[in-house]
């Protein structure tokens, strides 16, 4: 790569490589300790690549994004690139998450005739559908809709915050939002608290 340092093209290296395999882009504090270096020199060598133009960012946590990708991911043709949107809470309900971490991909067989443009993925943070295979860590890949059949697993936003958790409509115009796991409690909210997000269409573990 001409016009680059050789750190500049180390760090260039570990930031796609970062997310290619992570699917979200580093953070500096992530660069700084992988290179074990202060956060201002990783910010120093970010703006003189954002000067060349190899790469963009914001303020915005894990907003970097390469201008001159060299790679694709492993078997491209046949993924699909769906945005991760952030962390979200699978205990109790955490605040809507608004930053876009980065893109995940997954085989288009699982998701159908879904349109692409209608999938977000989201972190999962918490143990609290465990019982249902949902660990923390583990990325959900969601599809947008606001029509859900009884025991579908969702994410659901009450009073403007997020949760993933089984949907079960009850009588009296409630709705139920239940854990797979006996350490939480069930909740129940009337159905005007609660608006459907989306339902979890495929589950990825990264081991």
């Amino acid at each position: 790569m001409k016009g680059l340092t050789d750190k500049q093209k180390k760090m260039l290296d570990f930031i796609e490589n970062f997310l290619e395999e992570q699917g979200m882009a580093p953070t500096v504090y992530e660069i700084a300790d992988f290179f074990k270096i202060k956060t201002s020199t990783v910010f120093a060598h970010l703006r003189a690549l954002q000067r060349k133009s190899f790469l963009k960012r914001s303020s915005k946590a894990r907003s970097i994004s390469l201008m001159r990708p060299k790679k694709r991911p492993r078997h491209m043709s046949f993924s699909l690139s769906v945005p991760l949107l952030g962390r979200i809470n699978a205990g109790m309900p955490v605040d809507s998450p608004e930053l876009r971490e980065g893109e995940v991909y997954c085989d288009p067989s699982l998701i159908g005739e879904t349109d692409p443009k209608k999938l977000f993925a989201l972190r999962v943070n918490g143990e609290s559908m465990r019982d249902l295979g949902i660990f923390d860590g583990d990325i959900i890949v969601v599809r947008q809709t606001e029509y859900v059949k009884s025991g579908d697993i969702v994410v659901a936003l009450v009073n403007n915050e997020t949760t993933v958790k089984s949907y079960f409509p009850l009588r009296g115009d409630k709705i139920e939002l239940r854990p797979a796991n006996p350490e939480f409690k069930t909740q129940t909210y009337s159905a005007s608290e609660v608006k459907v997000q989306g339902v979890v269409t495929v589950l990825m573990r990264r081991i």
